[in-house]
């Protein structure tokens, strides 16, 4: 059972995170220890690594949720592109970080940018949430290849997303042709490239 106290559960986590997130954006990921983290938290090393075994996953610490959502997108009653493509158009339209259109994510993407680390953890993550969308799928012979297309699709949409927010573009453009590229890929998924 999770404990509940001043120095364990969800409160913990949450202040390890937020904790290490302000140290990772201040001085950069590869700049930053995990004892530095622990200390500025007024934790011991031991306590952050029992709530995120690995470095990275302080600053990518959205995957349970991301696949939360994809999960429940999918049991919910409906053709899987249709599900998804309504969940990822709730996204954009919400601002919300996994659509890389929230207006306080570019130190962020600054700090994935510039960490190998990172981006190797975002691939891992993506290689994750493929095989989760897998299992959540009708099992059919194309479920793998439904599940790697749009993680591959939706992955290519929020990095161009996040390029061009890096690059100092209005979020507001930005947001547009985001949903145009959300519809290419809904598109393309429906009907195929060509």
């Amino acid at each position: 059972m999770p404990r509940t106290g001043s120095r364990g559960g969800p409160q913990t986590r949450a202040k390890i995170a937020e904790v290490a997130g302000g140290l990772f954006l201040e001085h950069g990921f590869d700049a930053v220890t995990v004892a530095d983290i622990a200390k500025a938290a007024g934790l011991s090393s031991v306590t952050v690594f029992k709530h995120f075994p690995r470095k990275e996953d302080l600053f990518l610490d959205r995957q349970d949720e991301a696949e939360d959502l994809l999960v429940a997108a999918l049991r919910k009653p409906g053709n899987a592109v249709d599900l998804l493509h309504r969940l990822t158009l709730e996204l954009a339209d919400a601002g919300h970080p996994l659509s890389g259109l929230d207006p306080r994510s570019v130190p962020f993407f600054q700090t994935v940018a510039e960490s190998p680390a990172l981006a190797n953890r975002a691939r891992e993550i993506a290689a994750s949430l493929q095989q989760a969308l897998t299992r959540e799928l009708p099992p059919t012979e194309t479920a793998p290849l439904l599940a790697a297309f749009f993680v591959a699709g939706y992955t290519t949409v929020v990095v161009d997303t996040a390029s061009r927010r890096l690059a100092g573009e209005p979020l507001d453009a930005v947001a547009v042709d985001h949903r145009v590229r959300l519809e290419s890929l809904y598109d393309a998924l429906r009907n195929g490239l060509g």
